[in-house]
């Protein structure tokens, strides 16, 4: 056996900082010896003796003096790496008894299991999150101070019944837009991380467009406009779709890429620099989201080609469902031809009827391209986009 090594606590107790020193100790001890431990606190003995064993490393007493032999890993016998050692270390399924620990992590062996629904890297992952995530938190924007609330609003009463209600409609929208990943994000496994942080960001843009949306409406109006059950109905049908890759195909990669074309048509036709500034901000954040959706289902699809068929299915559905309501109400349909008309003379109203029917068909073309991307063809992507909700979202 080599030397032993001594270590001198002093009057410092083991409850009182002293096991750190003990632990770092035991680190530097040469293989084969004992650690001998002195000290001055009444209790160290009964202390040591309970944490040695709980560790298991053996412990023994002779005429006042007590040492320390290394037993080994102790209490992480049988422990398990949550993932790869590498950065990067996911692996397709991770364990549930890794719980909430860290990727990469050692953990204790008796952990409690936490059970994720969405526990498949084939389902949740893609990697472009991490890379979106830095993205979102670097353009991450402050109402107050990102939109000139203090701008002139210089056009008439009529103009701005328009733009509350399509304000009203834009608010609704988002509510769903936010509660849709939000009821994803509890249910996803931890070892997924960029993609519980990227939903979690992309709840927190969801709020924001809430708050901004809301304050537009309400600075010239103590009511907001008209929320129509053909909307409604619609949302639902998104709230109530219970698999993850086909509630992020309908709203992310359909609604919300519908809803970008329509954020950019508000922000070129807005009537006022406030509602164009908060239309500008608002499509940054959701071209954020509509790539996530995009990335992630082309995975998917790649690994489980089965999904696009799937994926038809949940649209098809989606829109027999909804076969017996008006979808877009005539409310908002008449707000965006205002605001694209830009004034109420018979020609400006003619232009501003062309421009929303030119919206719709930019629409169309975009969910066209992004089911190609999917891997549709373009005869069943046509097919599917004409199936899309009227209510746009």
């Amino acid at each position: 056996m080599k030397e032993d090594t001594t270590l001198d606590l002093g009057a410092l107790g083991l409850d009182a900082g002293a096991l750190l020193l003990v632990k770092r100790a035991l680190r530097a001890l040469p293989t084969g010896a004992r650690l001998e431990v002195r000290g001055e606190s009444p209790d160290l003995g009964h202390q040591l003796r309970a944490w040695a064993r709980g560790q298991g490393h053996g412990y023994g007493e002779q005429d006042g003096r007590r040492w320390i032999s290394p037993g080994g890993v102790g209490r992480w016998a049988g422990a398990e790496r949550a993932g790869g050692v590498a950065p990067a270390g996911v692996v397709e399924r991770p364990s549930a008894r890794w719980g909430l620990a860290a990727r990469g992590a050692l953990v204790e062996a008796g952990s409690p299991a936490l059970h994720f629904s969405l526990d498949e890297k084939s389902m949740v992952w893609s990697e472009d999150a991490g890379r979106l995530y830095a993205q979102a938190v670097a353009a991450q924007w402050d109402p107050e101070t990102a939109i000139p609330w203090d701008a002139a609003i210089p056009h008439d009463e009529e103009v701005e019944d328009a733009v509350v209600q399509v304000m009203t409609y834009l608010i609704e929208n988002e509510t769903a837009a936010l509660l849709v990943p939000a009821r994803f994000l509890g249910q996803l496994h931890p070892h997924f991380r960029e993609v519980m942080q990227l939903l979690a960001v992309t709840t927190a843009d969801e709020a924001r467009h809430i708050e901004v949306f809301t304050r537009r409406a309400r600075l010239r109006r103590t009511l907001l406009g008209l929320s129509t059950h053909g909307g409604q109905a619609s949302l639902k049908t998104l709230l109530e779709e219970p698999d993850f890759g086909l509630a992020s195909f309908l709203l992310s990669v359909l609604g919300e890429g519908s809803f970008l074309s329509l954020l950019w048509f508000l922000q070129e036709h807005a009537p006022d620099p406030i509602t164009r500034q908060i239309c500008k901000l608002a499509a940054q954040d959701e071209a954020r989201h509509v790539a996530f959706g995009l990335a992630h289902l082309s995975r998917h699809v790649s690994l489980d080609p089965g999904l696009r068929g799937r994926l038809a299915l949940a649209v098809q559905h989606r829109h027999q469902s909804l076969a017996q309501t008006a979808g877009l109400n005539e409310e908002v349909f008449d707000a965006l031809v205002v605001l694209a008309a830009g004034g109420f003379d018979p020609t400006q109203i003619a232009q501003g009827y062309e421009r929303v029917l030119t919206l719709q068909a930019d629409m169309d073309h975009g969910r066209k391209l992004r089911l190609e991307r999917l891997g549709f063809h373009p005869e069943e992507a046509a097919a599917l986009s004409a199936l899309h909700t009227r209510n746009f979202m």
